[in-house]
């Protein structure tokens, strides 16, 4: 039984070990930004940086799928697509995608000799009708406050990505209240109290071990006392499959809601690039208890996992909405899906 008939018989039958991510204490501690290089980066453009966070996505795409052909190009035959859906698996893209891929590839080409440049193509299209959204900023509401919740497992970069939303915001005139609901972890309080300071932006903070529901409410109460025009609040780190945790999150979005009735008008759920299929589980747990609104990929800055991002939005139909490519509070760009395609298969 070849490789791609042994996911297509065990796809419904997936390891547990994929849907534990380990709960590490990866620090957010914020970097010392130099001014100089941020301005320099950003001149770099969002298409320079895509090439640059997919290169070893890239890599694989295009050096194994070359290694694939000969130099007169090779018959499509069953050996030839089981290859190839190996080769789309190590991307992370995960075995729904590939499979899809690889089918394409055997109606439009089985027994034919083929070159690079046509399944690149195949691929090139597929990816992009599955990625089809456009660049979805964020969603803020029509007047008043703009409630923005963030989620995620532990080391994902959550409390980072808050700190480049709230200098987007801030670079857009509008006023940031951050809320520091993450109070199991006195670092991760400290963490986004620095990076408050650094961007002389009003934060709430509550005791340690204290209720993560009381913090929001605070921190919504003084957004709103002080006409902030957004708040945005950071959660505990945790397991999708942590049961408790989650209903504490559906407690913070209540308590919420009960203040601004629209309210949280975005759930983020912040994804690390690096954990790969991990991104699965975590997608769907999070989507089910808090009913998330979009994605922030974090540490898309050289993986070889980047093809993560077309399953998670085939399966949820989750937009990707920004990703994050650094350390400096201006590394978080508006994710674009022609130009993620683009440099998937960019020449070097």
């Amino acid at each position: 039984m070849g490789l791609l008939d042994r996911f297509k018989k065990n796809q419904d039958d997936e390891s547990e070990a994929n849907e534990v991510q380990a709960e590490s204490e990866v620090s957010d501690a914020p970097a010392q930004a130099d001014p100089s290089v941020e301005s320099a980066e950003k001149k770099g453009g969002l298409w320079s940086r895509f090439r640059q966070g997919l290169k070893r996505t890239r890599a694989i795409l295009n050096t194994d799928i070359r290694d694939l052909l000969k130099r007169e190009g090779s018959l499509v035959d069953d050996a030839f697509v089981e290859q190839l859906f190996a080769v789309l698996v190590k991307t992370d893209m995960g075995g729904g995608p590939a499979g899809s891929i690889c089918e394409r590839v055997k109606e439009d080409f089985r027994g034919r000799v083929v070159q690079l440049e046509e399944i690149l193509q195949v691929l090139r299209t597929e990816i992009r009708d599955r990625m089809d959204q456009p660049e979805q900023p964020i969603n803020f509401a029509p007047d008043g406050l703009t409630v923005i919740m963030v989620v995620g497992v532990n080391g994902s970069g959550k409390t980072t990505s808050i700190a480049k939303l709230a200098h987007l915001f801030q670079s857009q005139g509008k006023r940031v209240v951050l809320g520091a609901a993450d109070t199991f972890r006195a670092a991760a309080v400290e963490q986004l109290t620095i990076w408050a300071q650094r961007l002389d932006a009003a934060i709430v903070t509550g005791e340690q071990g204290g209720d993560p529901a009381s913090v929001a409410h605070r921190t919504v109460a003084e957004a709103l006392e002080t006409g902030a025009d957004v708040c945005i609040i950071d959660t505990a780190g945790r397991l999708q499959t942590q049961v408790n945790l989650m209903k504490q999150l559906e407690k913070i979005r209540r308590v919420i809601s009960n203040q601004v009735p629209a309210a949280p008008h975005e759930t983020l759920l912040v994804l690390d690039a690096t954990g790969g299929q991990n991104g699965i589980s975590q997608a769907r747990g999070f989507s089910e208890a808090v009913g998330c609104t979009g994605i922030i990929l974090a540490k898309l800055d050289g993986t070889a996992k980047g093809g993560i991002v077309i399953p998670i939005h085939d399966e949820f139909e989750l937009p990707v909405k920004y990703i994050g490519q650094g350390e400096q509070l201006a590394d978080l760009e508006l994710f674009n899906a022609d130009q993620f395609v683009e440099a998937l298969f960019a020449d070097e």
